[in-house]
């Protein structure tokens, strides 16, 4: 016998077997799971059926202001939701025409083309498909719903088989198709049909392409351009009408052709039609931007933050993209613009390596919302531009340190532990020599020790001795170390951590996590760890002075804390979640706790209650003609790397910041408003009292112009007298 008879006598069985195959696939409506389909196939299906039936598309989550209104966009797959009545005629009749005349008469599978493609592939032939709308309908419902994920291993094995070209795989699709048409009817799997098909470029659906593609909706689709996209779903990258027109043109024309012979176009309106433009938009798709980008420049940070905080409460990073929620925000619109115009008015955006930032917080009790979270920079990818993706305000990036107003722990804490009273004197020499803590090595102000010394800014004088109140608006350095070595650095650094810098002090020296493998103790330790009482970092003394990394939006928060009588609450971005069906999503948010007692807290604010009218922001604070009560201290990091200004009213606090945030070590520059820059190590001018004080105190006047002006709160008789350093 010769090969090609024997090849014959194989293909034959072949077929022979494959009509079987076929025939229980047709008979499945009337014997189920008989014959050759076994049981575990029987059970793919239904699986199958199920996931069609219970995993939503992806659709597009909304970022909105406190008002409601819209600020970004996240997705995965740019989608409208779009209902039949949404959608013109002449687009449905456009996809039926080219991709399946009999829709209307099928149950769900055009037996005799399966037959006679199935057989043109297993003779070897061109490989061809034949598959009807609702087939396409799974097939497509399984690539871009259920295994949209190319990061995800499972979602990559399952497109694949999705996408086999075997025959039991057509097999098992022809049967869910024919499921299908039996649970929904053929105005559902077509309106499923055009809401899930891609048309290249992330945008998917019928609705999102009419907008995209050319501006309308999917109800204002004519003939043109309902045949332009129907001819893209065979194969939406190659026929891309921006970089392949003349390829989309041609297929637009097939299907133009087909409608006429589904009698659904004239012959005459189909060659007019032909003769037409592609009529796209220029340029490309006009589609939203798909993370916090669309945002723009004055709302980015913020929208940024958002997405953040919602990671850490637990939400996943793929449903926040893709489960069409609803999140309203906290973010105030016109504070927002306010504090990016002080911040970019004290720094240009486009200077290098400086950074402005400023991050408002409301009191409260019960929640602090975030009002703005602004900086000179814009939000955006290009550097050149003064853009910057870092989450500037709100992440740990001052690496610099807060200066000075990490002087509000110290004091906190030595009220707390007894040491001594806001009205109660405490010394304040020029120079000290910590007997307690250890700076490792001879320093310039005091070579003959290797104990930590401290001195006070060149030309002060506080006399022997200040009150609290008042150290805490002239800022004597010597004061407040000497108030550590009595306290405790454990009390001092936990007071921090109360008070709101949770973050900043769970990360190491730069900002980031803590890697327990590295060798320094600025990699593997927390801050709390660095600078607590174990002492793993030389000087640990110096925390009150401010070295550690701080994030400004925790700033922010400290003062909101001291003005809400003690309650610490989480910085929250977050007014209201709801689903893509309108129902409320819970935040796993953290409670709100009490952190020190009512007394101390409110005590504290009236010690912090003089900056602004004897104290170092007494200029910025006149410079804008200030008038109301607050709390305020300023702040310079050594060398003048960063510096600092925290303040806050009854009805805001807020913290701004200026850092170098792509090169930390260096000095920040100061020759007025709009002229800082970053400058060799040792050479910088900056404090707290110019640029961060007058970038709070431009944008707070204007915030609270129509505010009423309210009362400190009354301080406690237990903690402004305590027999201190009288």
């Amino acid at each position: 016998m010769g090969v090609r008879t024997t090849d014959g006598i194989v293909k034959l069985l072949g077929l022979c077997l494959l009509a079987g195959v076929l025939l229980a696939g047709m008979m499945f409506p009337f014997v189920g799971g008989l014959g050759v389909m076994s049981n575990q196939a029987s059970a793919t299906v239904d699986n199958t059926s199920t996931d069609l039936a219970n995993v939503p598309p992806p659709l597009v989550t909304t970022v909105t202001d406190a008002k409601g209104k819209s600020i970004a966009t996240l997705y995965q797959q740019y989608r409208i939701p779009t209902a039949s009545d949404q959608i013109s005629d002449a687009m449905k009749w456009a996809l039926i025409s080219i991709e399946d005349k009999r829709f209307n008469e099928h149950n769900g599978v055009d037996w005799k083309g399966t037959v006679r493609a199935a057989i043109s592939n297993t003779q070897g032939g061109d490989t061809q498909g034949a598959s009807t709308l609702t087939q396409q309908y799974v097939k497509n419902y399984l690539i871009n719903v259920v295994y949209w994920n190319d990061n995800n291993p499972k979602h990559l094995i399952g497109r694949q088989k999705a996408q086999e070209q075997t025959i039991a795989r057509k097999l098992k699709e022809a049967r869910i198709a024919v499921q299908l048409e039996t649970k929904m009817s053929k105005k559902e799997i077509l309106t499923g049909y055009l809401n899930i098909v891609e048309f290249s470029r992330r945008i998917f659906g019928v609705g999102a392409a009419a907008r995209a593609y050319f501006g309308v909706s999917a109800k204002q689709l004519d003939a043109g351009q309902g045949a332009l996209l129907a001819g893209m779903v065979n194969n939406p990258t190659a026929l891309d009408p921006w970089n392949n027109p003349e390829e989309a043109k041609d297929r637009r024309n097939v299907v133009l052709d087909q409608m006429v012979g589904n009698n659904k176009l004239s012959e005459e309106d189909a060659e007019k039609i032909k003769e037409e433009p592609l009529g796209v938009l220029p340029g490309g798709p006009r589609k939203p931007p798909a993370n916090c980008v669309g945002a723009g420049p004055d709302h980015g940070f913020f929208c940024q933050y958002v997405e953040d905080y919602l990671l850490r409460a637990g939400m996943d990073e793929n449903d926040l993209y893709t489960g069409g929620y609803t999140i309203r925000t906290t973010l105030d619109r016109e504070a927002n613009k306010l504090a990016k115009d002080s911040a970019e008015f004290q720094v240009p955006k486009t200077e290098p390596n400086v950074a402005n930032t400023l991050s408002l917080v409301k009191p409260g009790k019960k929640r602090h919302k975030v009002v703005a979270l602004a900086a000179n920079k814009d939000y955006g990818p290009d550097k050149s531009k003064g853009q910057t993706v870092y989450a500037l305000p709100s992440d740990v990036k001052n690496l610099g340190g807060g200066g000075s107003t990490f002087k509000i722990f110290t004091a906190a804490a030595a009220m707390q532990e007894g040491v001594t009273g806001i009205h109660d004197k405490i010394s304040a020499p020029n120079f000290h020599i910590s007997p307690v803590f250890i700076s490792g090595s001879p320093q310039e102000a005091c070579p003959n020790t290797e104990q930590y010394c401290v001195q006070n800014y060149p030309g002060s004088s506080f006399g022997s001795s200040i009150t609290l109140q008042d150290a805490l608006a002239k800022s004597p350095n010597t004061a407040f170390v000497i108030l550590e070595e009595k306290a405790g650095m454990g009390p001092v650094v936990k007071m921090a951590e109360k008070l709101g810098l949770r973050r900043s002090m769970a990360a190491n020296g730069k900002g980031l996590s803590p890697d327990p493998k590295a060798e320094d103790n600025l990699l593997s330790s927390t801050q709390s760890e660095i600078y607590g009482p174990n002492g793993l970092w030389p000087g640990s003394g110096s925390f009150t002075l401010g070295p550690a990394a701080v994030s400004g939006l925790e700033l922010a928060n400290v003062a909101a804390t001291i003005m809400s009588g003690g309650m610490w609450c989480p910085p929250s971005p977050i007014a209201e979640v709801t689903d893509r069906n309108g129902n409320s999503v819970k935040i796993q948010e953290e409670p709100c706790e009490r952190v020190i007692p009512k007394g101390l807290a409110d005590t504290l604010a009236v010690g912090l209650s003089k900056d602004h009218t004897g104290g170092t922001a007494t200029g910025a604070a006149s410079q804008v003609g200030w008038d109301r009560p607050m709390i305020g201290k300023t702040g310079t990091a050594q060398n003048a790397q960063a510096s600092t200004f925290v303040g806050a009213t009854p009805q805001l606090a807020g913290a701004a910041m200026v850092f170098r945030p792509d090169s930390p070590i260096g000095s920040l520059c100061y020759a007025g408003p709009g002229n800082v820059r970053a400058c060799d190590l040792g050479t910088g001018n900056m404090q707290g009292a110019r640029t961060p004080a007058a970038t709070w105190f431009d944008a707070m006047i204007k915030i609270h112009e129509n505010l009423p002006k309210k009362d400190m709160p009354k301080p406690d008789p237990r903690y402004t007298r305590m027999n201190g350093d009288n």
